[in-house]
């Protein structure tokens, strides 16, 4: 009997943190990270005003969505490009950019500086928001 419960407590625990994941997942965060890395700089657009760069991996099964979404947003919106970087055979970069998961987009600024970051697939209209400010009028 205390494996059944055993079982039914480790469901209920999974439950909860996988909702937690998928109800905080694809938030657009202020980032205060100032620079980015010189390989995320050579990614950067230098005719946009912020560059959406997405930092994927061989093996995720969200970043094609992530893709084919950013692409669209970036294709729709003056001054916005898009760009991808992968980790799969740079884990030091990962660890320098504290990437938790893939994919994670970073919002870097024609200067080179993190404006914004979002884990996971980005929410189009919360994302939009967040960079109006940055982009031309």
């Amino acid at each position: 009997m205390t494996g059944l419960y055993v079982a039914l407590g480790t469901v209920a625990v999974a439950m909860v943190f996988g909702l937690l994941v998928r109800t905080l997942g694809g938030r657009a965060r202020p980032s205060t990270a100032g620079a980015v890395p010189d390989e995320l700089r050579a990614a950067l657009d230098p005719g946009a005003a912020v560059t959406l760069v997405q930092l994927s991996t061989e093996f995720c099964g969200t970043c094609k969505q992530t893709r084919v979404l950013l692409a669209e947003i970036a294709h729709g919106t003056a001054g916005l490009a898009h760009a991808e970087v992968d980790l799969t055979e740079q884990p030091e970069l990962a660890k320098r950019l504290a990437v938790l998961r893939t994919p994670t987009t970073i919002a870097v600024d024609a200067s080179g500086s993190e404006l914004l970051r979002v884990g996971g697939i980005p929410k189009r209209e919360e994302l939009l928001t967040s960079l109006r400010p940055h982009l031309p009028a």
